[in-house]
């Protein structure tokens, strides 16, 4: 991390800029092409970028054939790369441009690296298509064989081969590597090696001319690259301009990072393009930290990944906002896409029955107990419960379900939970647990058995409690297991009763679902009709419009109820924390960036599908902190010993679960300053 650098610049925290840029060609016109890619260099150097990626042979044009074994078009080659350098003293990007060089005694496919006056480095392209249209080997050798090498370019001098990493110096983790077009057709890429030497932005410089398909098979190969090797892949294909005499060309350009595309531009552009994104430094690095299995490759390959050379440079990134140039999900639990968020429903839904129902049949199947409130987390149980039910071929009247009020329960989640709990076909009663509730406050002497008026944690967790002591004893008596139903959003936040409250069940299907994806599965159930009836889809609506409350304190004068998300802050907010802490590890202040970023703007970006407009909301910067000083010290120095002892419960995201048998280990009495002071140090005006 840039501690020099203001708050608000992106490369503080761990992201750098890429381009991939297409621009149009003048065939065997080396200076023209030069005037091309320097003013997308100096339009990229104006928004920041930090590495800015040019086509194959972009310098001469690729399909030029024999006319690329002509002096004077070769002379023109060099005239131009050392032009790019000399006009690169005072530009922010890197430059990775196409072109072809003599070396030796033969011709070579090149990609060029410049920048601010420099030439760091040539990377000859390895793999030399000579098949269908591609003709390479009459022209070009194939560069795989120099290693270790060094090449004169005109008055410039500089390492040359396919080994070479590019890294910069004052942005961590910024280690650039380049290969050229069907050097990632191969089996083996040289950027998967190149990867495993410690490249994060892998590059590929590409003239690959179009037919039917073949855009789909490039992103595929750029996707599937930059999640085996945890990296960025950006990809720059020649467009307008080159050579139709048999062939033509779409200009495709493309960045992934880690699986994801990040960002693209239309193909068959009539003029130049660019595709420019923030890539997330940090999150690659942390991927590879954690992924041993990445290193342990680098292992088996050694001898050739210790053969890569290092040219380091200093970027001097921009000390100034320039904005964030990715999509940023406000609920990175839950997809904005439609397709993509029914597919996580679909899958986190059958997820939770089918580890239900093994649940069951593997100890002989008991009818599943479980209390139902009326509120978000109980109902979703209650689905799965039920499908699990149809699912192992068992009546639903086996499912026992019960409500149980208490002191502030009201009459419409009463009755919502009665309503659910018989349109599901399950067998329900009533208990009221005042009377119990009651004996246990006279019993331990507190106020509240006479009347007065003192609702603190002794009066809430007497009630959950007597809840859930109930439901242990009812499976005991019917032959049944007790469903849990809190979810992973209290888990974090450890916001449940410890040991006999809602933290223990015998099966906890709802531990690996965040809160904020909570309502889009309810929701995903109705449009799915995933065995719900009318009567059901009714009762479930009305769930989803009930505010989150434990109802555990009776109403105030003014006849408002307990709100859970006015006691420990909004679940949006600490379900963004949640995810880039158990996902990645993140710091604090980055978490703050991206928030701030995510959630300033109610009007800003998607939002997922189903979202009520009238619950858009924006969160200001010094909000966003205060709930991130709760978030940590809930999550880190209060709520582990809550998760060292919960029961089983499948995971559900890829973000990770709580379970201390799973992806999160932690002990039980640590403490969380180290996170609330770099917090603290990158946000002192809003420090607590």
């Amino acid at each position: 991390m840039r501690r020099d650098l203001p708050f608000e610049s992106s490369y503080r925290h761990g992201f750098a800029r890429i381009a991939a840029c297409t621009v149009p060609v003048a065939i065997a016109d080396p200076a023209a092409n030069a005037r091309a890619v320097l003013e997308q260099v100096r339009a990229c150097d104006a928004e920041g970028v930090a590495v800015a990626l040019f086509p194959e042979l972009a310098l001469s044009g690729y399909a030029i054939d024999d006319l690329v074994l002509q002096d004077p078009v070769l002379d023109a080659v060099v005239d131009a790369v050392e032009e790019l350098v000399a006009a690169s003293v005072d530009l922010l990007p890197v430059i990775v441009v196409g072109a072809p060089l003599r070396h030796g005694n033969r011709l070579f496919n090149c990609a060029v690296v410049i920048h601010r006056g420099e030439l760091l480095g040539v990377v000859p392209k390895s793999a030399l298509p000579t098949y269908r249209e591609f003709y390479e080997r009459r022209w070009y050798a194939p560069g795989d064989d120099q290693r270790g090498q060094d090449i004169r370019v005109g008055s410039l001098y500089a390492p040359f081969g396919p080994d070479l990493l590019f890294d910069a110096l004052d942005v961590e983790g910024l280690v650039v590597h380049a290969e050229i077009c069907e050097d990632m057709w191969v089996p083996v890429p040289p950027s998967a090696e190149a990867a495993l030497a410690g490249a994060t932005v892998l590059l590929n410089l590409s003239g690959s001319p179009i037919t039917i398909g073949r855009a789909d098979d490039r992103k595929l190969l750029a996707q599937s690259q930059s999640l085996r090797c945890l990296a960025a892949y950006a990809y720059a294909a020649a467009g307008v301009g080159e050579s139709t005499n048999d062939v033509s060309w779409d200009g495709q350009t493309m960045i992934y990072e880690g699986g994801t595309l990040l960002a693209e531009t239309e193909r068959f552009p009539g003029a130049a393009r660019r595709s420019v994104a923030d890539v997330d430094l940090d999150r690659l690095r942390q991927d590879r930290l954690r992924e041993g299995t990445f290193d342990d490759n680098r292992r088996s390959l050694q001898s050739r990944v210790d053969g890569f050379r290092t040219v380091h440079f200093r970027l001097d990134p921009p000390a100034r906002d320039i904005g964030l140039r990715r999509t940023l999900d406000r609920f990175p639990f839950v997809p904005d896409d439609a397709a993509r968020l029914a597919q996580d429903c679909y899958e986190a839904f059958n997820i939770q029955v089918s580890g239900l129902e093994q649940r069951l049949r593997a100890i002989g199947g008991p009818k599943p107990v479980i209390g139902v409130s009326g509120g978000l987390d109980s109902t979703h149980a209650l689905l799965v419960v039920a499908r699990a039910m149809d699912r192992a071929g068992r009546p639903r009247s086996d499912i026992l379900a019960y409500t149980m009020p208490g002191f502030a329960t009201s009459e419409h989640t009463k009755s919502n939970a009665l309503e659910l709990a018989a349109a599901i076909g399950a067998t329900v009663e009533t208990i009221d647990i005042r009377p119990a509730a009651t004996e246990i406050l006279t019993g331990i002497g507190h106020p509240a058995a006479t009347g007065e008026k003192l609702y603190d944690v002794t009066f809430e967790n007497v009630q959950a409690g007597v809840r859930t002591d109930f439901l242990f004893r009812l499976a005991n008596r019917h032959g049944g297991i007790v469903i849990g139903t809190s979810d992973l959003s209290e888990l974090a936040l450890g916001w449940a009763t410890y040991g006999v409250g809602d933290q223990m069940s015998h099966y906890a299907v709802n531990s690996g679902v965040p809160k904020t994806l909570m309502q889009h599965l309810i929701r995903w159930v109705i449009a799915a009709r995933e065995g719900v009836d009318d009567r059901t889809v009714a009762v479930l609506q009305a769930v989803l419009d009930t505010e989150i409350s434990p109802e555990l304190v009776p109403a105030g004068e003014d006849g408002k109820v307990q709100s859970t998300e006015d006691s420990i802050g909004p679940y949006a907010l600490h379900d963004f924390a949640l995810y880039h802490v158990l996902r990645f590890g993140m710091r604090p202040s980055r978490i703050a960036f991206l928030a701030e970023r995510a959630w300033a703007d109610a009007d800003a970006g998607a939002w997922p599908p189903g979202f009520p407009a009238e619950d858009r909301y924006a969160y200001d910067l010094a909000t966003i902190s205060r709930w991130l000083h709760v978030f940590l010290r809930r999550y880190f120095g209060f709520a582990q010993f809550k998760r060292s002892a919960i029961p089983n419960g499948p995971k559900v995201s890829p973000a990770g679960s709580l379970s201390p048998r799973g992806d999160w280990r932690a002990p039980s009495d640590g403490n969380a300053r180290v996170w609330l002071a770099e917090l603290d140090a990158a946000l002192p005006d809003y420090a607590e």
